[in-house]
């Protein structure tokens, strides 16, 4: 079992492992070939900042090439990371206030460096998590339609970051990170887990719907859960034996995984995989599938969450592992 998100990806793997060794050149090689495929940028440079540790690697790249809008892209990456860190961490507001415009206006040269790339918007609206006014990371909220924070449809009344999310889908329509950051906007600052809930259903009946989006129900529901079962008591078993689970668990299943040719399967998210195959387990279906596409990779995530809050006294791998053979077996026997 290989414990990482980067899943396949033999060359993103590759410049990560060169990132830590203070090394850029892979990391901007494989930017360059990935181009214009704003889908997989936004999961690679996302991978990338969060596997290069502190960052000053990239700070490096861009000393040495300040009009690389590659490299203006990660340094936005890396100082949204350190902004978000810094208030997790209890960090002074005025600190965070500091972090959080530096990143905001490494998010601003990124977008000029490069208008049409969705990841610089990706990193502004990752940013509204944190304590401030929302909008206040929107460079363009002079000019939007008032009120600034609602959508217009009678279905989805919830007030949010709306214009950033709508920045990104003009770039990437159905960004699978953009729709993730609006859920965690929700869940930290628009009405918690069950706003955040409300979001993903809402997201999901809305077609068309980008085929990874139907995982966005089982997110929010591990967060659901821990809410409500993080210590264990009140029912925490049952809590993924529910119709509920079941539909999404399914629905992902089978309008998402189902129509993605093996051979792709490489590619998909390996955080998703395990958070569909967590689902199908625990609700009683069927799981070979998404484990034989998982391949040796896995996430901590939802294993560790759900471990921890039944108490028990071994690693989350072991339950894991346990699950992943039970499931394969019943593929043999098959």
């Amino acid at each position: 079992m290989i414990v990482s998100p980067v899943g396949a990806d033999t060359d993103l793997r590759a410049a990560i492992e060169d990132l830590k060794l203070g090394r850029y050149r892979a990391a901007r090689d494989l930017l360059a070939r990935t181009g214009p495929n704003w889908a997989l940028r936004t999961r690679r440079s996302q991978l990338l900042a969060a596997g290069a540790g502190e960052g000053g690697v990239f700070k490096a790249w861009l000393e040495e090439e300040s009009r690389s809008a590659d490299a203006s892209m990660m340094w936005a990456r890396v100082l949204t990371r350190a902004a978000l860190a810094a208030h997790r961490s209890g960090t002074n507001r005025d600190l965070v206030a500091r972090a959080a415009g530096l990143a905001r206006q490494a998010c601003m040269r990124a977008t000029a460096l490069r208008p049409e790339c969705p990841v610089a918007w990706v990193c502004l609206l990752q940013l509204t998590q944190l304590p401030f006014d929302p909008y206040h990371f929107d460079p363009k909220w002079r000019s939007r339609p008032l009120p600034w924070d609602r959508l217009r449809d009678p279905t989805m009344p919830l007030p949010g970051p709306w214009p950033l999310l709508e920045e990104i889908n003009r770039r990437d329509p159905g960004s699978r990170e953009g729709h993730h950051r609006m859920r965690e906007f929700f869940l930290h600052r628009g009405g918690g887990p069950t706003a955040a809930m409300n979001y993903s259903a809402w997201v999901v009946a809305s077609p068309p719907t980008s085929g990874e989006l139907d995982l966005l129900p089982l997110y929010a529901m591990r967060d659901v859960y821990a809410a409500r079962h993080g210590n264990g008591h009140g029912s925490a078993l049952q809590f993924w034996q529910t119709a509920q689970v079941a539909h999404y668990a399914c629905q992902a299943r089978d309008r998402w995984f189902a129509s993605v040719p093996p051979v792709h399967h490489g590619w998909l998210s390996v955080l998703d995989l395990n958070h569909l195959a967590h689902a199908l387990v625990a609700c009683g279906e069927d799981a070979r599938a998404v484990f034989e596409a998982m391949g040796p990779y896995a996430t901590p995530e939802p294993w560790q969450t759900i471990n921890r809050s039944l108490g028990r006294s071994y690693d989350w791998t072991t339950e894991f592992l346990r699950i992943r053979s039970a499931a394969l077996r019943t593929h043999s026997r098959g």
